[in-house]
């Protein structure tokens, strides 16, 4: 089986485009991926297409509309948050096999405002207000909660999760916010769903992003000065568990996917020189220090108080601002991960640069449930 390399990856500018269409989006990421790897849409063999809010009208195929139908395959993915990475990964999989040698994917979401989750339908006694909320809010809270009781983990710990994305967003030109939120700001902030403030959740924004994948053949023949090799690719979903689904597990399908990555990659996460993991929350971030094992249980409060996970830290994650400030357009968002990785191991992410990176992750999840982790590694 081919190793499978990216030769092209990139991203627009996420924020709020109410005169632009989803399809327009879409499009506007893809030719911008196909620029950077050097080609055009009459040589790709295949595209996916990762969309959540308009999954069942053809998103792939009207992004064709606007840059070129030639007829190739396209499918359209949508698995909760993970939608884009499931693309990017079924891209993958698909030069992986051998039937293609050059493949598009990706993924666009055009989003309004307001809570994700909740109500719902179902029979019997619904659960929200009356057992607990399903909200991603909650959801989240309740989560970090439960680290809290577990390990003693503080309200301060997690704010400063806030203030180190939100600081790094800074130095993102492509993120939605680039504002620095001081800790005192976070944690007087508008209180959501404790002990997340709204300076604490993730920014529901429109955005696109999309990666030409190649086989190693033809990487070979293009040049592999800026090719990245994606050494895993991995998508989980949830093991039975008797648990009370009140409160949803948000850990175990992460570290499933993790031990696989690691497994499938031959590395380790004292490998890993970044990360950009699904902070989908504050709360969340913390909560995957541990499920990606960057630390061990209950050292996840000592990480971000130490700055491990800071720009220029030991592992630094979400240099991009994160969910929490570039913004969280659910079936972008994936491949937005890999762009931040990939320009990283190319050495091309300038004031945000980290310093001599050569093996990066990326991880989203969708509650639902779906786990995507990519272990990607610079070539050159």
């Amino acid at each position: 089986m081919s190793d499978v390399y990216i030769m092209g990856v990139d991203m627009i500018k996420f924020g709020r485009f109410p005169e632009k269409t989803v399809p327009q989006l879409g499009a506007e990421a893809a030719l911008m991926a196909l620029d950077d790897a050097g080609l055009t849409i009459q040589d790709m063999q295949a595209m996916y297409c990762g969309n959540l809010g308009q999954a069942s009208s053809m998103v792939g195929q009207r992004v064709l509309q606007q840059i070129g139908q030639t007829g190739i395959g396209v499918v359209n993915c949508a698995n909760a948050c993970a939608t884009g990475a499931t693309a990017f990964r079924e891209a993958w999989m698909s030069i992986k096999a051998g039937v293609n040698d050059v493949v598009l994917a990706v993924g666009v979401e055009q989003m309004g405002k307001g809570l994700l989750g909740g109500g719902g339908g179902g029979t019997g006694i619904p659960k929200e207000g009356l057992l607990g909320s399903g909200t991603m809010p909650s959801v989240f809270a309740e989560a970090g909660m439960e680290h809290a009781r577990n390990h003693g983990t503080t309200f301060e710990q997690f704010a400063k999760v806030s203030v180190k994305n939100h600081h790094h967003s800074t130095l993102n030109p492509k993120a939605m916010y680039q504002i620095e939120t001081p800790l005192e700001t976070v944690m007087n902030a508008e209180m959501i769903s404790y002990p997340n403030t709204k300076l604490m959740c993730s920014v529901n924004v429109d955005g696109a992003a999309a990666a030409v994948l190649v086989s190693e053949k033809k990487a070979k023949e293009l040049g592999m000065a800026r090719a990245v090799k994606v050494r895993a690719s991995i998508l989980t979903s949830d093991p039975y568990s008797d648990r009370d689904l009140v409160m949803p597990d948000v850990n175990a399908v992460t570290r499933i996917a993790a031990k696989q990555a690691y497994d499938m990659a031959g590395v380790g996460p004292e490998d890993i020189n970044l990360v950009e993991l699904h902070d989908c929350f504050a709360t969340a971030e913390i909560l995957h220090y541990e499920n990606l094992g960057l630390c061990a249980d209950g050292e996840a409060g000592r990480m971000i108080d130490e700055g491990e996970v800071a720009l220029g830290g030991r592992v630094p994650v979400n240099v991009s601002g994160g969910l929490l400030s570039k913004g969280h357009p659910l079936g972008a968002t994936g491949i937005a991960n890999i762009y931040e990785v990939s320009t990283h191991l190319r050495g091309e992410a300038d004031k945000r640069q980290v310093t001599d990176a050569r093996i990066g992750m990326t991880h989203v999840i969708g509650l639902g449930s779906a786990c995507a982790i990519h272990i990607l590694e610079k070539v050159a």
